[in-house]
């Protein structure tokens, strides 16, 4: 009997460090943003590690505590994490600052810019052709709702866009044929090239996946709103649980020509106790 007593408490005792131990991995996908306007408190998503685990990192190590919101704009976003603000002078220009590296893309069709998402900003252009993120700045989406209607005129827009980019890339493929003809002055060869060229470009392109928002993005743009442009573009690794009114407080503040908040917007973040 003592030894059925022993066992049986032994099995709680485990069962009491299991649930802990979820409460804890539970507990760590929760941070929470804390400015004088208000907390604002995110979950971190697990199936964009790389971002996640980053984030936490520099969380733990104080990073962010004192940092500023330097870019607010209303009906869009408002963004942080850049080192530089830390006691930066009225005025100064930000978001240039970094913690020395980047994050490798985690760019994931079911994270959306929804109202709220957390995402990380990065360098744009040619210059970051892999969409990597900056090692510390973030920003959280306040958008706009949108119609039906006007998210299907953003899908034939985003389309049009992808098309031309397609054409892009099978014309600078073409290149050295090209050059070929214009070093030979054979302008007629040239032409005849390239209208054969557009034309299978364009044949290929329509064999090609065509961009359309989900049922779940529509329902969130048109509901809650988003900013749907900057979908597949930038990595989305978290959302905000709690605290969308502060994040509406915040984006109304009054902004100077580079869209900093004209009186400072300190951060502390923290894990969720």
């Amino acid at each position: 009997m003592n030894k059925l007593i022993v066992l049986i408490l032994i099995a709680f005792v485990g069962l009491g460090i299991s649930c802990s131990n979820a409460k804890q991995k539970d507990g760590s996908s929760l941070v929470v943003v804390k400015t004088d306007f208000g907390d604002i408190k995110l979950k971190l998503y697990d199936d964009t590690p790389e971002h996640k685990q980053n984030f936490l990192k520099l969380i733990d190590e104080g990073y962010y505590d004192d940092l500023l919101f330097h870019r607010v704009m209303k009906n869009f976003m408002i963004q942080g994490g850049d080192p530089d603000s830390k006691n930066a002078a009225p005025g100064q220009r930000l978001g240039s600052g970094n913690p020395g590296y980047t994050v490798p893309a985690e760019i994931l069709p079911q994270h959306f810019h929804k109202k709220g998402a957390l995402a990380a900003a990065r360098r744009g252009g040619p210059s970051n052709p892999e969409k990597r993120s900056s090692g510390s700045q973030f920003y959280l989406v306040q958008g706009e709702v949108f119609t039906p209607g006007k998210l299907d005129t953003m899908e034939m827009m985003m389309n049009s866009r992808a098309k031309n980019e397609f054409l892009q890339e099978k014309f600078a493929e073409a290149k050295p044929k090209l050059d070929e003809f214009r070093k030979n002055n054979d302008q007629d060869g040239f032409n005849i090239f390239v209208a054969e060229l557009r034309t299978k470009a364009d044949s290929a392109w329509t064999e090609q996946p065509q961009f359309s928002f989900t049922d779940e993005q529509r329902e969130a743009y048109t509901t809650i709103g988003g900013y749907p442009s900057l979908d597949g573009e930038y990595t989305v690794f978290g959302e905000v649980v709690e605290g969308l009114d502060v994040l509406d407080k915040i984006a109304a503040v009054e902004t100077d020509q580079y869209d900093r908040p004209k009186a400072d917007i300190k951060m502390e973040v923290e894990r969720t106790k």
